[in-house]
């Protein structure tokens, strides 16, 4: 495909579609159709065609995938490297599948990253493995303390509100046991069996799921449906934002009096540009990431919309290269960084 083809924003309907799924990754032709106004067949070609080439990925969020034992919490990882040695960091640092989102900055130098752990651990990466790589200038660490926005909560603005509540699923039940962290959840062996099987391509038909996981169709239909009900399968639309008309991400570190913390985060969430927003330890309190259509943009994000929330301090990072955005399972590697 050629470059020009590959950066263009897609077409209205396509667009439309993108938020569709975004709504519910798993949502039938037939259902979007319905609720679009759009042919089910034209809907079924524009969705096979987006995934097809890869425009479009559906995977399941980290923050649904099985814990096995640990990975409850998470940091958010600022890395300055030496110039010349970006490319080969970022590289050990994707192969981790504790690291399921990097982004590259603008400054050219700087990585921001987000790192599965146990929290209150001495985490490996933090404490051994970055220390001692000769190519990494400075990193700071800081733990996830509250999450008010997660990435998979976003929705791209192309639909009306009633479009988006006929395709968003019903609210989970309030009994439903959460996970304690912002990453991983408590899973059994079926569970984590169609989580595995789903985290690439998050709708696959559940006959295939059924046949990989070696239970009766009606058995992982039933499952589904529950997982779904319980809001444990929790779905992410993977698609380059410059495709939506959306070209520039801007991550914010902000500094907010304690007392305006909560009101302040919940501000954020509610921002339609913001895809993630969450309460953190060290110096910067408040970690924010968001689209913007242009500059202008995101000029009057920090000059209008951050205003009254009690911030005494905003850093904003440009970024320049999103790295990696929640792959398919891989094996959990050493991940040892070149020296």
């Amino acid at each position: 495909m050629a470059r020009e083809a590959a950066d263009s924003v897609l077409s209205r309907t396509d667009q439309r579609l993108v938020a569709a799924l975004q709504c519910d990754g798993r949502v039938t032709a037939e259902r979007a159709a319905g609720v679009l106004g759009l042919g089910a067949a034209a809907v079924r070609r524009r969705l096979r065609a987006l995934i097809a080439d890869g425009t479009v990925r559906v995977v399941v969020s980290p923050v649904a995938r099985p814990r096995r034992g640990g990975s409850a919490g998470a940091l958010f990882l600022r890395i300055r490297v030496l110039r010349g040695r970006l490319d080969p960091i970022v590289a050990a640092l994707a192969a981790r599948e504790d690291i399921p989102f990097i982004d590259v900055t603008t400054a050219g130098d700087e990585i921001f990253a987000v790192a599965r752990t146990e929290p209150g651990s001495r985490d490996r990466l933090v404490f051994r493995q970055l220390p001692a790589t000769s190519a990494v200038e400075s990193w700071e660490s800081a733990t996830i303390l509250h999450v008010f926005r997660l990435t998979s909560e976003w929705r791209h603005q192309v639909l009306a509100p009633v479009e988006r509540a006929a395709l968003t699923p019903p609210e989970p039940e309030p009994a439903s046991a959460h996970s304690p962290g912002p990453y991983g959840i408590e899973a059994d062996a079926l569970e984590q069996c169609v989580l595995d099987a789903l985290a690439p391509d998050a709708r696959m038909p559940a006959a295939a799921l059924a046949a990989r996981c070696g239970h009766p169709e009606s058995t992982v239909r039933r499952r589904l449906a529950r997982m779904a009900a319980e809001g444990r399968l929790v779905t992410q639309v993977v698609v380059d934002p410059r495709r939506l008309g959306l070209p520039i991400e801007a991550k914010f570190l902000l500094r907010v009096a304690p007392d305006h913390l909560d009101a302040a985060g919940r501000a954020l969430a509610a921002h339609p540009a913001v895809h993630g927003a969450f309460a953190t330890s060290g110096p910067s309190n408040l970690h924010a990431a968001a689209y913007f259509p242009d500059l202008e943009a995101l000029y009057g994000f920090l000059s209008r919309d951050l205003t009254g929330l009690g911030i005494t301090h905003v850093e904003t990072a440009v970024v320049g290269h999103a790295a990696k955005r929640t792959p398919g399972p891989t094996p959990l590697l050493d991940g040892a960084l070149p020296r």
